[in-house]
């Protein structure tokens, strides 16, 4: 927050609450700022917003004020589904970024038909009793249209998935010119080596692929090679300048938000099987005990033996299923191999203590009219956890080698969680009968894999997975080297998907220029900037994805429950809160039992227990009780879904 010289004023960034009241984020003043519903002005949320403290004697829990003006707006256009009403209309927003609806004039529709999902250009802002106003200036998709509503949730957080006219003709011009024989000048030529890509059976863009030898004194040799897309995206050019604007691809469902368009990441970087293709690569040598003792990064040229899908992989290994055997004889030996290999470094990787969250992620299934019929449980197989192990390795392996370069780079960070986090999970453990041993101030990440070992197979895994997650720090981008807590690493980094992903990108561009030029001081001072800003907007770019990627899995569960209204279900409370406690079905699928829904007693929040205590029956809900729920009210644009207690419905 930042003060203005003459004044009391206050600017900050309004949280504007669908009952009309919000809160605004200063760095100056300790707690927000509460802003009632008549102090609102015309503000809407997320704008930056000029506040006047009321005072102090009117305060309550927290300072309160007025918005005195609007200093910058968040949101010009507002996408969401459109509800006409003879001469008047109302844009409803999809999602729960925004929350105020848009009225809509006639002269305003644009050919809108009720239930088109539609984007909105606001010409008026809310003042009091009066909703924002606006008019049509797209059409997303007609009534009933497939996908149009996940389109409207992206929309209102900036994304679409189209790209502008100059970088899209740029992909254009790029896929068509092709790979030239000048390109593979200085390149080594792999496309005789046996390189194949392993992917789920959707994807379309096809970033790694891997390889192994076993050589003459035992030792593996793995092969990462990856798409090298810094080759085609020049720094400074219209395709790099969207892809650094949207710092990373957004997978919603069956769609895709991509960071570079199709002509790229779906044809000429995509290592398509039988198809010449320019790749970084990095050769580690790994001896018996799974340790790295030898390494090579370089430019190469590969041709994909095979695409192939990691359910069917599973299947050789797993299960020895005959038709796949035969069908990939030619490989099934390095496949086998690689499997005992990906074994060996994930026995390693726990030996030091690395953390795995055992936590169950959603499939969601949608019909050809994009509703959801189905919610599941994702099965991560053996292959897909040996790709993993593979990536891996290559990314630490590439983070430690540019390191000790001492040249700028991007290095993925996960600092160890706060002292006060920590102290709270060891509370809620021990009420577990769980002890988290060490030191609150220096955790070790082995204390942690301790913890969730012991919970496996337990029937508070997941809640222990879960609580403990939320005591974790969120990962992040920067230049400093500061180590992956969650890794038990000291160096890592992400280097292979620069499809996909910004910052791959640019540590693709920093280790080409360490080939071509060697470690200069004008490289040095060339990248020290390019780095940066990569690293920051990358960051903030990744919190906005996995954002609107929760919003938009939480609107199609809330679809898919809103028919099963007044059935009953198994679940288990996955967190306790004052006003409620939430319980989670077996599919992932997460609702509120509301307090008030409780009947037949007045119930106290123990925080430290993570438990609703009854006052008169002693009667308790706990973190990882198991409870029999009803499901009571959906509201799906919100993503919202309301429980009911089987025994009080």
């Amino acid at each position: 927050m930042t003060k203005d010289n003459n004044s009391k004023l206050y600017t900050g960034t309004l949280s504007k609450n669908v009952k009309g009241f919000g809160f605004v984020t200063c760095e100056e003043i300790e707690g927000d700022i509460f802003i009632p519903i008549n102090g609102m002005k015309n503000a809407m949320d997320g704008d930056t917003v000029v506040v006047k403290l009321a005072p102090e004697y009117l305060w309550k829990d927290s300072p309160q004020g007025e918005i005195v003006s609007v200093s910058k707006r968040a949101v010009t256009q507002v996408a969401g589904r459109f509800e006409k009403n003879g001469k008047y209309g109302f844009l409803v927003p999809d999602g729960k970024k925004i929350n105020e609806d848009i009225f809509v004039k006639s002269r305003g529709f644009s050919g809108a038909n009720n239930g088109d999902r539609v984007v909105v250009e606001i010409t008026d802002y809310p003042s009091k009793g009066r909703s924002a106003e606006g008019k049509v200036v797209e059409i997303i998709g007609h009534k009933g249209d497939s996908g149009a509503d996940i389109k409207a949730i992206a929309r209102n957080y900036g994304m679409r998935d189209t790209f502008p006219s100059r970088a899209a003709a740029q992909a254009k011009a790029i896929r068509k010119r092709g790979i030239m024989p000048e390109d593979l000048k200085g390149r080594r030529d792999l496309r005789d080596k046996i390189t194949f890509t392993i992917d789920g059976a959707d994807s379309k863009d096809f970033d790694d692929a891997v390889s192994l030898d076993i050589l003459d004194n035992g030792n593996y040799l793995l092969g990462v090679h990856i798409a090298d897309v810094s080759h085609y995206v020049r720094e400074g050019d219209y395709l790099d300048k969207e892809a650094l604007k949207r710092g990373t691809s957004v997978y919603l469902i069956n769609q895709v938000i991509p960071m570079l368009p199709k002509a790229i990441s779906n044809v000429i970087c995509s290592l398509n099987p039988g198809e010449d293709r320019l790749t970084l690569s990095v050769d580690m040598e790994i001896d018996g005990s799974g340790k790295v003792v030898g390494h090579d990064i370089y430019e190469s040229v590969i041709n994909s033996y095979e695409r192939l899908v990691y359910d069917d992989v599973s299947d050789i290994i797993e299960k020895d299923d005959p038709e796949l055997v035969a069908k990939y004889s030619h490989i099934e030996g390095k496949l086998r191999s690689m499997n005992s290999l990906a074994l060996l470094l994930r026995e390693n990787r726990d030996a030091r203590g690395s953390v795995d969250f055992n936590l169950d992620e959603a499939q969601i299934r949608l019909d050809k009219k994009g509703r959801t019929v189905d919610v599941n449980i994702v099965n991560r197989r053996c292959a897909n956890k040996m790709i993993e192990e593979f990536m891996l390795l290559a990314n630490e392996t590439v983070a430690e080698h540019f390191f000790w370069m001492e040249i700028p780079f991007i290095y993925r960070v996960h600092e160890k969680p706060e002292i006060d986090r920590i102290e709270s999970l060891k509370a809620f453990l021990n009420s577990m009968g769980i002890v988290l041993h060490g030191n609150s101030e220096n955790i070790h990440p082995g204390a942690i894999r301790s913890v969730l070992d012991k919970a496996e197979g337990k029937p508070y895994e997941g809640v222990v997975n879960t609580v403990t997650l939320r005591a974790m720090q969120k990962a992040y981008y920067d230049t400093a080297c500061k180590g992956h807590f969650g890794l038990a690493l000291k160096y890592y980094t992400h280097f292979t998907s620069p499809i996909r992903r910004y910052p791959d990108l640019m540590i693709h561009r920093v280790i080409k220029t360490v080939i071509h030029e060697g470690v200069t001081t004008g490289a040095v001072n060339r990248l020290g900037d390019a780095v940066k800003t990569a690293a920051d907007l990358s960051s903030k770019a990744e919190r906005q994805a996995i954002e609107v990627e929760r919003e938009v899995e939480k609107y199609k569960k809330a679809e898919y429950m809103a028919n099963y209204i007044g059935e009953a279900f198994p679940a288990v409370i996955s967190g306790v809160t004052s006003f409620g406690f939430y319980a989670q079905l077996y599919n992932t699928i997460e609702g509120l039992v509301h307090i008030t829904t409780l009947r037949d007693d007045w119930y106290n929040f123990d925080e430290k227990k993570y438990a609703l205590i009854g006052e008169e029956t002693g009667r308790t809900y706990k973190l990882g009780d198991k409870v029999d729920i009803i499901v009571d009210k959906v509201n799906v644009s919100m993503g919202e879904v309301d429980f009911k207690v089987m025994d009080w419905y």
